[in-house]
């Protein structure tokens, strides 16, 4: 598991689009507040939007978990939802692949804008999102 060793230092709601926006910010600012770099923060954070988003439409809302590591040297969060799951991971990462109409880039945009990348699904019981971002401090 990606996230061993960190501490949860954040646990945020995802119900609207208004709490994407808040979930961008607070990981965006734990980040800065560990001294990372701006352009490593606009990517971790980008990805989690795509994932907090996905949580929200296609999860029907659920929740995110910011963590934090020994050292500064990276960030982590774990989005929840207990929405359907996902069909087939594989497919779902797919760039151009989505169920709703979308440019389907979100799950294969995150994974590639973060570090490491985790994800469960488990059929009716929803999936979970584990990503880190380096900090890559100045």
């Amino acid at each position: 598991m990606i996230l061993r060793g960190g501490r949860r230092i954040a646990l945020l709601d995802l119900d609207t689009d208004r709490d994407v926006a808040i979930a961008r910010r607070r990981v965006g600012d734990a980040m800065a507040k560990r001294g990372c770099r701006e352009l490593m923060q606009t990517r971790f954070v980008t990805a989690v939007s795509e994932i907090a988003r996905n949580a929200i439409v296609h999860g029907g809302g659920g929740r995110l978990a910011i963590y934090e590591f020994p050292g500064n040297r990276k960030i982590g969060i774990e989005c929840i939802d207990e929405g359907p799951g996902i069909a087939d991971v594989k497919q779902a990462m797919t760039d151009g692949f989505s169920t709703r109409d979308s440019l389907g880039r979100g799950l294969g945009g995150a994974k590639r804008l973060s570090h490491e990348f985790e994800i469960e699904t488990h059929g009716e019981t929803g999936t979970i999102v584990r990503m880190t971002g380096l900090q890559n401090t100045r």
